[in-house]
């Protein structure tokens, strides 16, 4: 299927693309480095992480596509707080707490997308606008003198930017990287993605072994070689950093001159590029679709993977349909699934068995580096 991407690559992912032409290789040289493996299994090193990063940083909550239209809202319990994801009538995406101000109930049940113009509690029946704004109370006299403005839901900082829509617990977070990597994500036409499947993983290992499988190729032609290894060259990759985030880019099994391409639709057939969004998330740009996952850590051998898979338009015809359904699978419940998220629960068990102190990086498993020492120093 063909692409309609009318953006144009930006410098940055064209100068990965031309490293990649010229034959690949990480930005770092080729050297053995380490990470303790008491990163992965110290409960007390998990709670920091949660406290230095997670609680304080942005963090992508989900795809734009999540909710195409206004009036829409969709419950969100993955990062361990009530949470509610709303587009308001203006458009406009908000984060809150799932949480009316009356007496704390839970505001809106399930986690399905709920389209309408009001949420309505279902204890007492508060009504509020998807933009947070306490609307109509029953036995309003029974309140005098509440000022309804004062009985917003409590929004959280959230920004959308290039077709994610971010989210931070610290009311002094800082948004400028993730709007530095809208432009990113825009020459992508992210936002303009339809939403075609999504689905939770729980997975029984620390959120960095996930994170590190993103952050290599070496294994793709081994852990993949019964799906997708054999579409990609061995080693032929290239990455850079922005800010604490890191963009990598992969040469599929193509002729290198298509890497010096300047199209979409042939840089798309010849390069998977992949985001690794600081702390934890993971956006793959494959051929003809997205996947975005968003990671959630539940402690510290365990995680919730969200999995969202983004294609150019909804489908039209049942042979549109089997064609996403194929890739959803391969992807979603086999290479991810069966193969990624399967090595990091098995590397959990060997981790936490004491067997090794430190874990051993090779050449191309720089990016590894990078992003623990990101870790390390945020933690400081």
């Amino acid at each position: 299927m063909n692409v309609a991407i009318r953006i144009a690559p930006t410098p940055g992912q064209l100068a990965l693309a031309k490293k990649l032409a010229a034959g690949g290789g990480e930005r770092r040289p080729v050297a053995i480095t380490h990470v303790p493996a008491s990163v992965y299994t110290d409960p007390a090193r998990y709670y920091l992480e949660r406290e230095r990063l997670f609680d304080r940083r942005p963090l992508v909550i989900a795809p734009s596509a999540l909710l195409p239209d206004p009036g829409m809202a969709v419950p969100h319990d993955g990062y361990g707080k009530p949470l509610l994801i709303t587009r308001d009538k203006e458009g406009a995406a908000h984060v809150f707490l799932n949480v009316c101000r009356h007496r704390g109930t839970r505001l809106v049940e399930g986690g399905e997308r709920v389209c309408a113009a009001r949420l309505v509690c279902p204890y007492h029946a508060w009504t509020y606008g998807l933009d947070g704004q306490l609307l109509a109370l029953p036995r309003s006299d029974a309140f005098p003198g509440l000022d309804k403005d004062e009985f917003r839901l409590k929004r959280l900082p959230t920004l959308e930017a290039g077709g994610l829509i971010w989210v931070a617990f610290d009311e002094d977070a800082d948004f400028a990287e993730p709007e530095a990597l809208g432009h990113d994500f825009d020459a992508f036409d992210l936002a303009g993605q339809h939403l075609f499947r999504s689905c939770t993983h729980d997975v029984a290992a620390n959120w960095k072994l996930i994170m590190d499988a993103f952050l290599e190729s070496y294994h793709v032609q081994r852990l993949h070689a019964a799906t997708i290894g054999p579409f990609f060259k061995d080693g032929v990759a290239s990455a850079d950093t922005i800010g604490a985030h890191q963009r990598s880019a992969v040469g599929r099994d193509v002729e290198a001159i298509h890497c010096a391409a300047e199209d979409w639709p042939t840089l798309r057939r010849a390069i998977t590029y992949t985001y690794q969004m600081f702390p934890a998330t993971i956006l793959i740009v494959s051929p003809d679709y997205m996947n975005l996952m968003t990671l959630m850590p539940r402690g510290v051998d365990r995680v919730l993977v969200e999995d969202f898979m983004l294609i150019p338009e909804p489908p039209a015809t049942d042979k549109a349909l089997a064609h996403w359904e194929k890739s959803w699978n391969l992807l979603d419940g086999g290479v991810f699934g069966a193969e990624d998220f399967r090595a990091a629960a098995l590397g959990q068990e060997g981790l936490m068995s004491g067997a090794i102190e430190q874990l051993t990086l090779g050449g191309l498993e720089g990016g590894i580096k990078v992003f623990h020492d990101a870790v390390e120093a945020a933690l400081r």
